[in-house]
């Protein structure tokens, strides 16, 4: 396989890049001076061998813990449950929460064979158990079947603990991605948050 090619359908197994799209960004590559081609291979070499998941929340993070779990301003009773950690961040960027968080990996999904044990379920059954000092966890997976099967899931293994389940209003279009959305939506749908029955 040549360098063209093995660029090529590398660049395609990422999200929204199809085999054309691939192709395309590969011959861009080329037209490249080699000094910016260099500095994107860098980057993504920098990428793979400094970030990793923190241990406490499950976000990308050079630290471990991450800097959001170590920030002492943040409210410790409020925890909210996100699909993935660029969910996180699209939170983040609506400046409306200020409590800790927990990335999943990802949502229930048993048709793609995604079950509970390939989540990190258990690590927040943990994190909330036994006198942590969470009050509250509002479950902000994706507006979606798979997300509303996930925070269904999660209330019911949260239920022995008893501390209140809030889900995020549905301000959010149905079938979309918390990333996609913008900052006034997401803080109006953690505004209007509801307690799960």
């Amino acid at each position: 396989m040549s360098a063209i090619e093995q660029l090529t359908a590398e660049l395609a197994k990422l999200p929204g890049i199809g085999r054309k799209t691939a192709t395309r960004l590969t011959f861009h590559l080329l037209k490249q001076p080699r000094g910016t081609v260099e500095s994107l291979a860098r980057a993504i070499q920098t990428l793979a061998e400094r970030i990793a998941p923190c241990s406490t929340c499950g976000n990308y993070s050079e630290t471990d813990p991450c800097s959001i779990c170590e920030d002492s301003r943040r409210d410790r009773a409020i925890l909210c449950v996100v699909e993935e950690a660029s969910d996180l961040e699209a939170i983040e960027r609506s400046g409306e929460f200020r409590g800790l968080y927990h990335v999943l990996g990802g949502h229930l999904s048993p048709l793609d064979g995604v079950g509970p044990d390939d989540l990190r379920i258990d690590d927040l059954f943990r994190r909330v158990e036994n006198g942590s000092g969470v009050r509250e966890v509002i479950l902000a997976t994706n507006p979606s079947m798979e997300g509303e099967v996930t925070a269904t899931y999660i209330r019911g293994v949260l239920a022995p603990v008893g501390l209140q389940v809030t889900r995020i209003a549905l301000g959010l279009p149905v079938g979309g991605d918390l990333e996609y959305a913008d900052r006034q939506t997401i803080a109006q749908a953690l505004a209007a948050r509801r307690e799960m029955q």
